[in-house]
């Protein structure tokens, strides 16, 4: 069951995609890249500490969390990731996952997951990599492991028994809508931007 502390971090957590993150992709969009993006936020206050989005035309491997964690690392060198909450808009990828590994990181949380982003999206490499490279089928990494616990914002949202759930079922429709018309704008221009897996 969610805790109140927990609907708070639920509503933070849709907030900073909704109004940080949205915005960041929006224009990241605009010039090709892909509608992926990340934030890192403070674990006790929850406030903002960067908010980035993928930069792929800029370079292939700077998906939305790569962005991120290269943002944080360039003006928080000396920082202990340890009592920060990684979040990201996607379920990361194998190369993001070991990179938030490496990083340091504890807690990560995602609002869409890979099957989203193969069906809704378009964009399957994820699930491919993770089958062809490692030979791990869709939902079968270790997701609560020795270097982070990975948790899905919607699967918490439909346990919670919160007498505000509607609205932040309402809130990740809202952010779903949003997306959605992202990515018929990526898709309708991938065609002319120079990233190796469109």
């Amino acid at each position: 069951m969610v805790t109140l502390k927990n609907h708070e971090l639920l509503q933070r957590l849709l907030q900073t995609i909704d109004l940080e993150i949205l915005p960041k992709t929006s224009d990241g969009v605009q010039k090709g890249n892909k509608i992926f993006g990340a934030a890192i936020l403070e674990e006790q206050t929850l406030g903002t500490v960067v908010v980035e989005t993928n930069l792929e035309i800029e370079n292939p491997l700077f998906h939305g969390e790569i962005a991120c964690l290269n943002s944080f690392f360039s003006k928080s060198v000396h920082r202990s990731t340890s009592d920060l909450i990684f979040l990201s808009t996607h379920e990361p990828c194998s190369m993001c996952l070991s990179a938030i590994a490496w990083a340091g990181f504890r807690k990560v949380y995602y609002f869409f997951n890979h099957e989203e982003s193969r069906d809704n999206f378009q964009i399957p490499h994820d699930l491919k990599i993770l089958k062809e490279v490692f030979n791990i089928d869709p939902g079968k990494y270790n997701k609560n492991n020795i270097f982070f616990d990975s948790t899905s914002i919607i699967d918490l949202i439909n346990s919670t028994q919160h007498e505000n759930r509607a609205m932040l079922v309402q809130d990740v429709k809202m952010i779903r809508e949003k997306y959605k018309r992202l990515s018929s704008i990526y898709q309708q221009g991938k065609d002319k931007n120079s990233i190796p897996l469109k």
